[in-house]
């Protein structure tokens, strides 16, 4: 007994002072995320952003198939107010912050809340709805508290991770869980642009722009939203990669408004166990180009409809989406090696990033407002209008590309190739004006709409 006295008098300001020591090794930072939230969290800002839109006073009629025409532009504008929240991140000490597009992208007056709760007022730089990122600009500022980009390819599943930000506006909050997955494509928005890291910490309405940390203290990714049947989180959650990130910052910093995407020109299907059969793969993996824009970069390095993308720049890819992520981290100056699978032969080439060519021209004219169908636009097919548009690779003629006040309700959509218009073959965006200028009652259009033929005539 006397021993058990002295020994417990040794051990116990050992475990005094064990339980008031910051942990400093990453086995002992796993037990407490404490010391880790206090080197992030600064860095996590709120965003407060304001839009203002113009909305006109409804009335009973305004829905009504015939009486609709009689109420339009019926009262004077209003100015409308519509607040949205999220989080955002610090990147740089000079007040660089990254959030998503969907919190700031058409904002007209955005405030950033700090950590410690100082103010600023900030700008876009550049912003993409697509990628749903955006790139904001603290103005002068200094010695900003910041967390480093880590590369997203290090990240393995598993992996602890904090989710910062400010759910439901109640004030920064910290979540954790693990990275559950990796290059997930598409699941989270069901369009197949995205690529993301999935997590299961909690991510909730306002933790949209927040930060997914590592326990290195490096951001991992921006969280963007969630898969969620009603509306709250289920434990899938989506971070856009800090890859991604980075590369946003470079075109920023270039000056560029809109994010540039390096052009494919080229369409893919990816390559499942049948496909990989065939090619006689021991696994499936892959894409194999199913068409190709004759101005594609992909075609003047050498590839052809039938060949087999396995990687790029030495990182497989295993679906069209991976692949575009992956050429997307290339600045528009850069190139990537892709390895090629042809005839059972393997190489790699190199593949030049370009933005999709202006050429031809696309020479877009807009219908006077005295016209038949005021405001409309028509433009020349090239590969930039393929790419902003979403039109076939192998579209060809004159689009239309605004429908201006009346271009819906006589039938038209945007993205629709005129080709005859009361007999008269469309060639060039002039041959559209000057038959749509002076459109006279029982006008004929045929139009190509999403690889189907269509008739109008009003």
């Amino acid at each position: 007994m006397k021993y058990l006295i002295v020994l417990l008098f040794c051990v116990l300001p050992l475990l005094a002072g064990a339980q008031s020591r910051l942990p400093d090794s990453r086995a002992e930072i796993s037990l407490s995320f404490a010391p880790l939230v206090q080197d992030t969290a600064p860095a996590v800002v709120n965003i407060y952003a304001r839009v203002i839109t113009q909305t006109r006073q409804r009335t009973p009629f305004m829905n009504d198939p015939f009486f609709e025409r009689f109420f339009e532009g019926f009262g004077q504008p209003q100015p409308r107010v519509q607040n949205s929240l999220g989080s955002g991140v610090i990147l740089s000490s000079d007040g660089i912050v990254v959030s998503n597009y969907h919190v700031v992208g058409q904002a007209t007056d955005i405030r950033i809340v700090l950590n410690d709760r100082r103010e600023y007022s900030a700008r876009v730089l550049l912003g993409d709805a697509e990628s749903d990122l955006a790139i904001l600009q603290i103005d002068d500022v200094q010695d900003l508290p910041f967390l480093p980009l880590r590369d997203s390819d290090t990240v393995e599943v598993g992996e602890l991770v904090l989710a910062i930000g400010n759910p439901f506006g109640v004030g920064q909050t910290v979540s954790s869980g693990i990275v559950s997955g990796l290059a997930r494509s598409g699941g989270a928005n069901g369009g197949g642009l995205g690529y993301f890291v999935q997590t299961d910490a909690p991510i909730n309405p306002g933790n949209s722009g927040g930060a997914l940390v590592g326990m290195d203290g490096q951001l991992i990714g921006v969280n963007t939203r969630i898969l969620s049947r009603s509306g709250g989180s289920n434990g899938i959650g989506f971070a856009i990669p800090s890859d991604l990130i980075a590369a946003f910052m470079r075109q920023a910093e270039a000056g560029n408004d809109r994010f540039v995407r390096p052009w494919a020109g080229a369409t893919g299907q990816v390559v499942d166990a049948d496909l990989a059969q065939m090619l006689e793969l021991d696994r499936p993996g892959g894409i194999i180009i199913a068409g190709m824009h004759p101005a594609s970069p992909l075609a003047a390095a050498g590839f052809e409809v039938g060949d087999v993308v396995l990687a790029v720049d030495s990182a497989e890819v295993h679906s069209p989406g991976e692949m575009l992520f992956r050429m997307g981290l290339a600045s528009e100056a850069n190139t990537v090696v892709m390895t090629r699978l042809r005839d059972g032969d393997i190489d790699d080439l190199t593949v030049r990033m370009i933005p999709p060519p202006e050429d031809p021209p696309r020479g877009e004219i807009t219908l006077s407002e005295d016209a038949s169908l005021p405001g409309l636009k028509v433009a020349r097919v090239n590969p930039a209008v393929i790419s902003e548009m979403r039109l076939p690779l192998e579209a060809t003629g004159v689009v239309v590309s605004e429908l201006g006040t009346l271009g819906a309700r006589v039938g038209l959509r945007v993205g629709d190739i005129l080709q005859v218009v009361d007999g008269r073959e469309i060639v060039e965006p002039q041959d559209a004006a000057d038959m749509l200028e002076r459109a006279r009652r029982g006008t004929r259009v045929q139009a190509l709409r999403r690889g189907g033929r269509v008739m109008l005539r009003f």
